[in-house]
C-alpha cells in the first residue's frame, strides 16, 4: 500500500509542478486580469481551495510536534497549496518505517502504537 500511495502522491506532486512551472513561464500570477478576480466562480474556487488547505493543515499541525515545523508547513501550504500538500504526504510516506501501517502515517508517532493496540 505504501508503494502505491508514494506513486500516487508523487505523480500528484510532479503533475502540479509541471503545470505550475508552465503557467509561471507564460504569465505572472500577480498580473491576473481584474475580470478574473471579479468572477464568482473564481472566487468560489479560491475559497474552496484555501478551506481545503486549512483542512489539510489541521492534520499537519496535529501530526507535527514542533512549532517551527508547524509554521513552516503552514507557510508552504498557503503559498504552494497542493504542491506542498502532496510533498508533505510523499515525505511522510518515504520516512515510514518498513512494515508500518496506515496509523503510522495518519497519527503522531507516539499515538500510532496505541492505535494498533486498541484498534
Amino acid at each position: 500500500m505504501r508503494g502505491l500511495l508514494l506513486l500516487i502522491f508523487g505523480l500528484f506532486f510532479l503533475t502540479i509542478l509541471f503545470f505550475t512551472v508552465r503557467a509561471s513561464l507564460s504569465e505572472n500570477i500577480l498580473q491576473v486580469d481584474p475580470v478574473v478576480l471579479a468572477n464568482r466562480w473564481f472566487q468560489a474556487t479560491l475559497v474552496d481551495a484555501y478551506l481545503g488547505f486549512g483542512t489539510f493543515y489541521i492534520w499537519v499541525a496535529y501530526r507535527e510536534s514542533s512549532l517551527l515545523s508547524r509554521v513552516v508547513w503552514l507557510l508552504l501550504i498557503l503559498l504552494l497549496g497542493n504542491l506542498a500538500m502532496s510533498a508533505y504526504v510523499v515525505i511522510r510516506l518515504a520516512t515510514l518505517p518498513t512494515g508500518a501501517d496506515t496509523w503510522n502515517l495518519l497519527l503522531r508517532p507516539e499515538h500510532a502504537s496505541c492505535a494498533r493496540v486498541s484498534g
